[in-house]
């Protein structure tokens, strides 16, 4: 049987620390969607860290189980040998052979004399291998409850304090969303019914729209801008008010958005609407919600608009992609770069 080592499992269980302090506030936008995910992601760490310590919890249980079992069949075991031995140096003390003992020391002694006298010291010597052997069992049953006592003991307080951490860090996420979701309120994007912004502005959600078809992302994805009936995947859309916040101080004026997130039908129609303009329905960005079409002077190729977005446009993860400066042009065209963001 192979035996645990407490120290082993007490270092196994030694909880997983997490850094979740932030040295200041995140002051914009962009710092409240990178604490956000930063936060999202420490949870997911700590999360899997518990599902992981709890499969070994479960392992090293299943080993000590296994222990204890092995040790009820080797006592079950001895018991039945044990038994008939009982029987044995019963009868014996109960017919002595003193007087044998004394024919043999006399010298008159016979064969079935010394066999007696053999068979005696050999019950007396498995006797006392019975007596070790059932100090052994003993001796094992008690360290391998202790075992199990301070195994679980360890298990309980290791869960404990990893299950503590997970609550700071998902209120902590929490925090941050809310402190998302009042910026993005204070700067006009629209409230649900609930009084609280579109759940799809929460940018933890980003990552998993990349699993959805194209064109066919849930309103429950998708962040409103503030331009009415605009929408976009959450990060792009946080990048994109930050951007329409610069360009509002420097035109006096909020960015002019005439397209942003399309569904596979808005795709099929503008498609159809506007040959060799548009993508092929089901591969255009705009079915991620990662791409714009803008007016209000910036469609006008080397504009003063169109300089400063593009311009400033990098520093909020929004590019003018390449082919849109040859072919097709499409100086209104506008993308963000989840890479590039995330940089940011």
């Amino acid at each position: 049987m192979t035996s645990l080592s407490p120290g082993a499992a007490a270092a196994e269980r030694a909880p997983v620390e997490v850094q979740t302090v932030l040295t200041r506030d995140p002051v914009n936008l962009v710092e409240l969607r990178r604490e956000a995910e930063k936060a999202a992601k420490d949870l997911e760490v700590a999360t899997k860290a518990l599902e992981q310590r709890r499969a070994e919890i479960q392992a090293s249980e299943k080993v000590l189980t296994a222990k204890l079992r092995e040790l009820q069949a080797a006592e079950r075991s001895f018991a039945q040998v044990r038994q008939p031995l009982s029987d044995l140096v019963g009868l014996l003390y109960q017919q002595p052979i003193g007087g044998d003992a004394a024919s043999f020391l006399s010298g008159g002694s016979d064969v079935s004399m010394l066999r007696a006298m053999t068979d005696a010291t050999q019950i007396v010597a498995e006797r006392e291998r019975v007596l070790e052997e059932s100090s052994r069992l003993h001796a094992e049953r008690e360290r391998l409850a202790a075992e199990a006592q301070e195994l679980r003991a360890g298990n309980l307080l290791s869960e404990a304090q990893m299950g503590a951490e997970i609550q700071t860090l998902q209120a902590r996420s929490d925090k941050i969303v809310k402190s998302l979701t009042r910026a993005l309120v204070k700067l006009g994007v629209k409230v649900d019914k609930t009084g609280q912004a579109a759940g799809g502005c929460n940018p933890t959600k980003a990552a998993s729209i990349g699993d959805l078809p194209n064109g066919l992302i849930p309103k429950l994805y998708l962040c409103p801008l503030q331009q009415r009936g605009q929408e976009l995947r959450a990060d792009a859309a946080i990048a994109f008010i930050s951007m329409n916040e610069a360009y509002r101080k420097r035109f006096g004026k909020p960015i002019c958005v005439t397209d942003s997130y399309r569904s596979l039908a808005e795709q099929q129609s503008v498609y159809y609407r506007r040959p060799g303009l548009a993508a092929i329905p089901g591969r255009s960005n705009h079915g991620l919600g990662l791409a714009v079409d803008l007016c209000g002077g910036v469609q006008n190729f080397r504009s003063v608009e169109f300089n400063w977005v593009e311009a400033n446009g990098k520093k909020f993860g929004w590019i003018h992609p390449k082919w849109a400066y040859i072919s097709p042009f499409e100086p209104w065209h506008w993308e963000y770069d989840p890479k590039l963001g995330s940089l940011l």
